[in-house]
């Protein structure tokens, strides 16, 4: 795999305030790579240092094995990026945009033209809004607009900040399986602090809280070391006793109550400290408070169990005041 993206003790302030801080990622391609973080983390400072539109503090970063500062034209020849809230020139209709594009990269109009009619149809726009004017156009429509004007020129990497949240739950299903095909042929580098959307997605993951860099790894490895492992329980009858009983139990992290499979019984999802001990202590508490054992289960880890693990964690250090995405 080839080395797409890579930071060192990348910088940014604002005045007295560090938005990122000493940041190091190295991100190879093909694939898709999830940069996640709560608002305010320092998602969109980072991206802006990435495509150009702002300057580090300090620290170097190179895209494509080449540095931005020294082959600037270069580098942007090869990178498609989306930002946040994408703006279009509203008089233009959605091929006209694209054609616009097209020409900043040099493309001769009939291969701009079958570029532009290609990657509409891609995107999901149907064919009576491609000669409309922008400007009627709806926010989901932009947003797939924006993510078809960052593939116009082929690139080897694509940046895209929060390219699903001007969707609706259908539009983000399918522009989430457009990201994901494309990880299969470039380098994708989605932000996002929609941990379900990152988790279908991306393979590998950075967590970035408060401007620092929390976590770097394969999003599945994440999962099994960073979180706490957790029981479903299921049980007939009621489980409030039962709840106020092992949330005194040594080896309970956390409880909270789970949705009822069936009428007549009730569910608790339990993190524990100690799996072993929790397996052997669970059906005898459940047979103590006169309830029956309908079922207990592991449960598999969400990448928002690791995400609220790792901040949970984080909080006790203290934090500047939050700056940018």
């Amino acid at each position: 795999m080839s080395l797409a993206l890579e930071t060192c003790a990348l910088t940014r302030c604002f005045g007295e305030v560090q938005a990122v801080e000493q940041l190091d990622l190295a991100v190879h391609g093909p694939g898709v790579f999830g940069f996640l973080g709560a608002n305010g983390a320092g998602k969109t400072t980072t991206i802006r240092m990435l495509v150009g539109l702002l300057r580090p503090t300090s620290g170097e970063l190179r895209l494509l094995d080449q540095s931005p500062e020294t082959n600037a034209l270069l580098v942007r020849r090869r990178l498609g990026y989306l930002p946040q809230d994408p703006a279009f020139h509203p008089w233009m209709s959605g091929e006209e945009y694209l054609l616009h594009i097209g020409d900043l990269f040099g493309l001769a109009r009939k291969e701009a033209r079958r570029r532009a009619h290609e990657l509409l149809e891609r995107c999901g726009l149907e064919k009576p809004a491609w000669r409309r004017r922008v400007a009627g156009w709806s926010g989901g429509m932009k947003q797939r607009l924006g993510i078809a004007q960052a593939l116009m020129n082929r690139p080897e990497l694509i940046i895209l900040d929060e390219p699903v949240s001007a969707l609706d739950p259908l539009g983000r299903i399918d522009v989430l399986e457009l990201v994901e095909s494309l990880g299969r042929e470039v380098t994708v580098f989605m932000s996002s602090h929609i941990l379900a959307d990152i988790e279908r997605v991306c393979e590998e993951v950075a967590i970035l809280d408060h401007g620092k860099l929390l976590v770097h790894e394969k999003t599945a490895s994440l999962k099994r070391r960073a979180v706490r492992p957790t029981i479903e329980l299921v049980v007939r009858g009621d489980t409030v006793a039962l709840a106020k009983a092992l949330a005194t139990a040594p080896w309970v992290e956390r409880l909270e109550p789970l949705e009822a499979p069936a009428e007549g019984t009730s569910g608790l999802r339990l993190k524990v400290r100690e799996l072993a001990e929790a397996q052997l202590a669970l059906p005898k508490a459940v047979v103590e408070h006169g309830l029956g054992l309908v079922s207990m289960s592991p449960a598999t880890p969400s990448l928002e169990d690791v995400f609220i693990s790792l901040i949970d964690r984080n909080s006790a250090v203290p934090t500047t005041e939050e700056v940018g995405a």
